[in-house]
Protein backbone atom coordinates (compact mmCIF):
# COMPACT_ATOMS: atom_id res chain seq x y z
CA UNK A 1 0.00 0.00 0.00
CA UNK A 2 1.42 3.13 -0.84
CA UNK A 3 2.54 6.16 1.44
CA UNK A 4 -0.46 8.09 0.20
CA UNK A 5 -3.23 5.31 0.27
CA UNK A 6 -2.16 4.65 4.00
CA UNK A 7 -2.90 7.68 5.08
CA UNK A 8 -6.17 8.18 2.87
CA UNK A 9 -7.05 4.73 5.03
CA UNK A 10 -6.47 5.83 8.23
CA UNK A 11 -7.95 9.29 7.42
CA UNK A 12 -11.43 7.25 6.81
CA UNK A 13 -10.71 4.94 10.10
CA UNK A 14 -10.84 7.92 12.37
CA UNK A 15 -13.51 9.54 10.39
CA UNK A 16 -15.90 6.80 11.08
CA UNK A 17 -14.67 6.45 15.02
CA UNK A 18 -15.24 10.18 15.77
CA UNK A 19 -18.92 10.91 13.17
CA UNK A 20 -19.95 8.26 11.62
CA UNK A 21 -22.46 10.47 9.72
CA UNK A 22 -19.60 12.08 8.04
CA UNK A 23 -18.48 9.27 5.85
CA UNK A 24 -21.94 7.02 5.26
CA UNK A 25 -25.49 8.41 4.35
CA UNK A 26 -28.10 8.58 7.02
CA UNK A 27 -30.93 7.34 7.78
CA UNK A 28 -33.90 8.92 7.51
CA UNK A 29 -36.86 8.29 10.17
CA UNK A 30 -40.24 9.98 9.65
CA UNK A 31 -41.82 11.17 13.09
CA UNK A 32 -45.55 12.10 13.49
CA UNK A 33 -46.26 14.20 16.53
CA UNK A 34 -48.66 15.71 18.02
CA UNK A 35 -49.39 19.52 19.22
CA UNK A 36 -46.32 21.51 17.98
CA UNK A 37 -44.87 24.19 20.06
CA UNK A 38 -45.57 21.84 23.60
CA UNK A 39 -41.97 21.08 24.81
CA UNK A 40 -42.54 17.33 25.46
CA UNK A 41 -43.43 17.15 21.88
CA UNK A 42 -40.39 18.78 20.76
CA UNK A 43 -37.93 16.51 21.88
CA UNK A 44 -37.75 15.18 18.44
CA UNK A 45 -37.44 18.22 16.50
CA UNK A 46 -34.93 19.60 18.63
CA UNK A 47 -32.60 16.10 18.86
CA UNK A 48 -32.51 16.97 14.76
CA UNK A 49 -31.89 20.63 15.11
CA UNK A 50 -29.14 20.58 17.16
CA UNK A 51 -27.65 17.73 15.52
CA UNK A 52 -28.26 15.00 18.25
CA UNK A 53 -29.64 12.61 15.86
CA UNK A 54 -26.53 13.31 13.19
CA UNK A 55 -24.23 11.68 15.58
CA UNK A 56 -26.40 8.65 15.37
CA UNK A 57 -26.42 8.13 11.90
CA UNK A 58 -29.77 9.60 11.66
CA UNK A 59 -31.72 12.23 9.58
CA UNK A 60 -35.13 12.68 11.12
CA UNK A 61 -38.22 14.47 9.99
CA UNK A 62 -41.28 15.53 12.10
CA UNK A 63 -44.55 15.60 11.01
CA UNK A 64 -47.29 17.51 13.08
CA UNK A 65 -50.48 16.64 13.71
CA UNK A 66 -53.42 17.70 15.25
CA UNK A 67 -53.36 15.26 18.33
CA UNK A 68 -53.05 11.56 18.89
CA UNK A 69 -55.97 10.33 16.81
CA UNK A 70 -54.10 11.21 13.73
CA UNK A 71 -50.32 10.03 15.23
CA UNK A 72 -51.98 6.85 15.99
CA UNK A 73 -53.51 6.46 12.45
CA UNK A 74 -50.10 7.86 10.91
CA UNK A 75 -48.32 4.49 12.63
CA UNK A 76 -50.98 2.10 12.06
CA UNK A 77 -51.12 2.83 8.64
CA UNK A 78 -47.37 2.24 8.52
CA UNK A 79 -47.17 6.10 6.89
CA UNK A 80 -44.29 7.18 9.77
CA UNK A 81 -41.84 5.71 11.33
CA UNK A 82 -42.63 6.63 15.00
CA UNK A 83 -45.43 8.07 16.85
CA UNK A 84 -44.83 10.62 19.48
CA UNK A 85 -47.45 11.54 21.96
CA UNK A 86 -50.05 8.59 21.46
CA UNK A 87 -52.68 8.53 24.22
CA UNK A 88 -51.96 5.46 26.01
CA UNK A 89 -55.47 4.07 26.62
CA UNK A 90 -55.84 5.15 22.97
CA UNK A 91 -52.80 2.82 22.16
CA UNK A 92 -54.06 -0.08 24.13
CA UNK A 93 -58.00 -0.04 22.84
CA UNK A 94 -56.46 -0.05 19.13
CA UNK A 95 -54.08 -3.05 20.18
CA UNK A 96 -56.97 -4.86 21.69
CA UNK A 97 -58.51 -4.33 18.23
CA UNK A 98 -55.46 -6.21 16.10
CA UNK A 99 -54.11 -2.74 15.24
CA UNK A 100 -50.14 -3.61 14.52
CA UNK A 101 -49.12 -0.70 17.41
CA UNK A 102 -45.80 -1.14 19.37
CA UNK A 103 -45.02 1.35 22.35
CA UNK A 104 -41.01 1.76 22.51
CA UNK A 105 -41.27 3.89 25.13
CA UNK A 106 -43.13 6.48 27.34
CA UNK A 107 -43.81 9.91 26.49
CA UNK A 108 -45.50 11.57 29.36
CA UNK A 109 -46.04 9.97 32.94
CA UNK A 110 -48.28 12.41 34.89
CA UNK A 111 -49.98 14.87 33.47
CA UNK A 112 -48.98 18.57 35.10
CA UNK A 113 -48.02 19.75 31.49
CA UNK A 114 -52.15 20.30 30.42
CA UNK A 115 -54.56 22.58 32.52
CA UNK A 116 -57.88 23.83 32.26
CA UNK A 117 -58.82 27.08 31.54
CA UNK A 118 -61.93 29.25 31.95
CA UNK A 119 -62.46 33.02 30.46
CA UNK A 120 -61.51 35.31 33.64
CA UNK A 121 -65.00 36.58 34.30
CA UNK A 122 -66.40 33.34 33.97
CA UNK A 123 -68.73 31.85 36.58
CA UNK A 124 -66.57 28.41 37.08
CA UNK A 125 -64.48 28.09 39.39
CA UNK A 126 -63.63 24.54 39.46
CA UNK A 127 -64.95 21.30 37.31
CA UNK A 128 -67.49 20.39 39.71
CA UNK A 129 -68.92 23.84 38.73
CA UNK A 130 -68.70 22.41 34.95
CA UNK A 131 -71.30 20.35 35.35
CA UNK A 132 -73.78 20.83 32.50
CA UNK A 133 -71.23 23.01 30.42
CA UNK A 134 -68.74 22.26 27.58
CA UNK A 135 -65.03 20.69 28.21
CA UNK A 136 -62.60 20.37 25.25
CA UNK A 137 -59.76 17.71 24.88
CA UNK A 138 -57.79 17.47 22.08
CA UNK A 139 -58.62 14.46 19.72
CA UNK A 140 -60.43 11.11 20.63
CA UNK A 141 -58.04 8.54 22.44
CA UNK A 142 -55.71 11.66 23.23
CA UNK A 143 -54.67 12.00 27.09
CA UNK A 144 -56.42 14.69 27.17
CA UNK A 145 -59.56 12.97 26.02
CA UNK A 146 -58.98 10.34 28.95
CA UNK A 147 -58.41 13.23 31.61
CA UNK A 148 -61.99 15.07 30.32
CA UNK A 149 -63.70 11.45 30.54
CA UNK A 150 -62.28 11.01 34.78
CA UNK A 151 -63.28 14.91 35.34
CA UNK A 152 -67.21 14.13 33.71
CA UNK A 153 -66.81 10.91 35.82
CA UNK A 154 -65.91 12.26 39.06
CA UNK A 155 -66.76 15.67 39.26
CA UNK A 156 -69.21 16.98 36.59
CA UNK A 157 -71.28 14.19 35.35
CA UNK A 158 -73.90 16.32 32.92
CA UNK A 159 -70.55 18.15 30.89
CA UNK A 160 -70.09 17.72 27.67
CA UNK A 161 -66.61 16.71 26.21
CA UNK A 162 -66.05 18.22 23.23
CA UNK A 163 -62.67 17.57 20.75
CA UNK A 164 -61.65 21.30 19.93
CA UNK A 165 -58.03 19.98 18.29
CA UNK A 166 -54.57 22.26 18.96
CA UNK A 167 -54.20 24.51 21.99
CA UNK A 168 -54.21 27.52 20.28
CA UNK A 169 -57.45 26.52 18.40
CA UNK A 170 -58.80 25.56 21.64
CA UNK A 171 -57.71 29.22 23.07
CA UNK A 172 -60.02 30.93 20.17
CA UNK A 173 -62.81 28.42 21.01
CA UNK A 174 -63.27 29.64 24.53
CA UNK A 175 -62.68 33.30 24.14
CA UNK A 176 -65.21 33.39 21.58
CA UNK A 177 -67.36 31.24 23.46
CA UNK A 178 -67.84 28.72 21.69
CA UNK A 179 -66.93 25.98 24.57
CA UNK A 180 -66.78 27.05 28.36
CA UNK A 181 -63.71 25.03 29.39
CA UNK A 182 -60.66 25.19 27.52
CA UNK A 183 -57.11 22.95 27.72
CA UNK A 184 -53.60 23.72 27.36
CA UNK A 185 -50.37 22.72 27.36
CA UNK A 186 -47.61 25.59 27.35
CA UNK A 187 -46.45 27.66 25.66
CA UNK A 188 -50.26 28.56 24.57
CA UNK A 189 -52.36 30.21 27.27
CA UNK A 190 -49.47 31.43 29.81
CA UNK A 191 -48.99 34.94 27.97
CA UNK A 192 -53.08 34.79 28.96
CA UNK A 193 -52.51 33.97 32.24
CA UNK A 194 -49.99 36.75 32.98
CA UNK A 195 -52.47 39.27 31.37
CA UNK A 196 -55.22 37.64 33.91
CA UNK A 197 -57.51 37.00 30.79
CA UNK A 198 -58.40 33.16 31.77
CA UNK A 199 -57.95 31.58 35.24
CA UNK A 200 -57.03 27.81 35.33
CA UNK A 201 -59.11 25.44 36.89
CA UNK A 202 -57.96 21.54 36.85
CA UNK A 203 -54.59 20.35 35.77
CA UNK A 204 -54.54 16.71 34.51
CA UNK A 205 -52.63 15.95 37.69
CA UNK A 206 -56.26 16.61 39.51
CA UNK A 207 -56.82 12.91 38.44
CA UNK A 208 -55.12 9.55 39.03
CA UNK A 209 -53.06 10.13 35.96
CA UNK A 210 -50.78 11.51 38.09
CA UNK A 211 -48.59 8.85 38.66
CA UNK A 212 -49.44 6.99 35.58
CA UNK A 213 -47.95 7.18 31.33
CA UNK A 214 -50.72 9.18 29.99
CA UNK A 215 -48.73 8.99 26.68
CA UNK A 216 -46.08 6.56 24.89
CA UNK A 217 -44.18 6.61 22.04
CA UNK A 218 -44.95 3.95 19.11
CA UNK A 219 -44.44 2.29 16.05
CA UNK A 220 -46.04 -0.10 13.75
CA UNK A 221 -45.31 -3.96 14.12
CA UNK A 222 -43.52 -4.21 10.65
CA UNK A 223 -41.04 -0.93 11.42
CA UNK A 224 -40.47 -2.53 14.77
CA UNK A 225 -38.84 -5.71 12.67
CA UNK A 226 -37.34 -3.69 9.41
CA UNK A 227 -35.96 -1.07 11.42
CA UNK A 228 -34.88 -1.91 14.86
CA UNK A 229 -31.32 -1.04 14.48
CA UNK A 230 -32.59 2.41 13.25
CA UNK A 231 -35.19 2.99 15.93
CA UNK A 232 -32.38 2.11 19.00
CA UNK A 233 -29.92 4.69 17.79
CA UNK A 234 -33.07 7.26 17.24
CA UNK A 235 -33.63 6.25 21.14
CA UNK A 236 -30.23 6.72 21.82
CA UNK A 237 -30.77 9.98 20.40
CA UNK A 238 -34.03 11.01 21.80
CA UNK A 239 -32.51 10.37 25.05
CA UNK A 240 -29.40 12.50 24.48
CA UNK A 241 -32.09 15.54 24.06
CA UNK A 242 -33.50 14.76 27.00
CA UNK A 243 -30.79 15.80 28.79
CA UNK A 244 -29.97 18.59 26.81
CA UNK A 245 -33.47 20.62 27.00
CA UNK A 246 -33.46 20.07 30.57
CA UNK A 247 -29.76 20.95 31.48
CA UNK A 248 -28.37 23.40 28.46
CA UNK A 249 -29.75 26.96 28.10
CA UNK A 250 -28.85 26.69 24.44
CA UNK A 251 -31.16 24.21 23.70
CA UNK A 252 -33.68 26.18 25.48
CA UNK A 253 -32.71 28.93 23.47
CA UNK A 254 -32.80 26.74 20.13
CA UNK A 255 -36.54 25.76 21.04
CA UNK A 256 -37.38 29.27 21.41
CA UNK A 257 -36.62 30.46 18.29
CA UNK A 258 -37.59 27.32 16.39
CA UNK A 259 -41.29 28.86 18.08
CA UNK A 260 -40.73 32.85 17.80
CA UNK A 261 -41.55 32.49 21.36
CA UNK A 262 -39.41 34.59 24.37
CA UNK A 263 -36.83 32.30 25.81
CA UNK A 264 -38.48 33.35 29.55
CA UNK A 265 -41.97 32.18 28.20
CA UNK A 266 -40.17 28.96 27.11
CA UNK A 267 -38.33 28.60 30.17
CA UNK A 268 -41.20 29.39 32.27
CA UNK A 269 -43.45 26.36 30.64
CA UNK A 270 -40.97 24.26 31.16
CA UNK A 271 -40.43 24.58 34.91
CA UNK A 272 -43.76 25.08 35.64
CA UNK A 273 -44.99 22.02 33.74
CA UNK A 274 -43.16 19.67 32.40
CA UNK A 275 -41.02 18.04 34.59
CA UNK A 276 -37.80 16.72 33.57
CA UNK A 277 -38.71 12.56 35.48
CA UNK A 278 -42.05 12.92 33.55
CA UNK A 279 -40.40 12.60 30.08
CA UNK A 280 -38.56 9.75 31.05
CA UNK A 281 -38.95 6.73 28.04
CA UNK A 282 -37.69 3.88 30.09
CA UNK A 283 -40.83 2.69 31.75
CA UNK A 284 -44.67 2.38 31.41
CA UNK A 285 -45.83 3.44 35.39
CA UNK A 286 -49.34 2.53 36.13
CA UNK A 287 -50.04 -0.32 33.71
CA UNK A 288 -52.98 -2.17 35.97
CA UNK A 289 -54.59 1.12 36.73
CA UNK A 290 -54.30 2.28 32.64
CA UNK A 291 -56.30 -0.63 32.07
CA UNK A 292 -59.10 0.06 34.24
CA UNK A 293 -59.26 3.35 32.93
CA UNK A 294 -59.41 2.31 29.62
CA UNK A 295 -61.94 -0.24 30.80
CA UNK A 296 -64.07 2.55 32.14
CA UNK A 297 -63.59 5.16 29.25
CA UNK A 298 -64.48 1.96 26.73
CA UNK A 299 -61.41 1.75 24.92
CA UNK A 300 -61.25 -1.77 26.38
CA UNK A 301 -63.81 -4.40 27.01
CA UNK A 302 -61.44 -6.41 29.10
CA UNK A 303 -57.72 -5.66 31.01
CA UNK A 304 -55.04 -7.25 28.18
CA UNK A 305 -53.40 -10.31 29.60
CA UNK A 306 -49.82 -11.10 30.61
CA UNK A 307 -48.81 -12.04 27.08
CA UNK A 308 -50.67 -9.44 25.18
CA UNK A 309 -48.72 -6.75 27.29
CA UNK A 310 -45.54 -8.29 26.89
CA UNK A 311 -46.30 -8.03 23.02
CA UNK A 312 -47.81 -4.44 23.18
CA UNK A 313 -44.66 -3.42 25.03
CA UNK A 314 -41.93 -3.53 24.13
CA UNK A 315 -39.48 -0.42 25.18
CA UNK A 316 -36.13 -0.09 23.93
CA UNK A 317 -33.43 -0.12 26.05
CA UNK A 318 -30.84 1.86 27.23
Amino acid sequence: MTGFRMLASAAFVAAVLTDPSAVFAQDKLKVAAGQRGNYDTGISEMGQRLGIFKKHGLEVEVLWTQGSAETQQAVISNSVDVGISIGTLGAFGAFAKGAPIRIIGAEMTGAADLFWYVKADAPIKSMKDANGKTIAFSTVGASTHSIVLQFIRDQAPNAKAVATGSPPATLTSVMSGQVDVGWAAPPVGLEQLDKKEIRIIATGNDTTFKTQTVRVIAVNQATLVAKKPQLERYMKGYRETIEAMWGDPAAVKAFADWLGVPVARIQQGRDGFFPKAGVNPDVIHGVDDLMKEAIAAKFLAAPLTKAQLDELIQIIPR
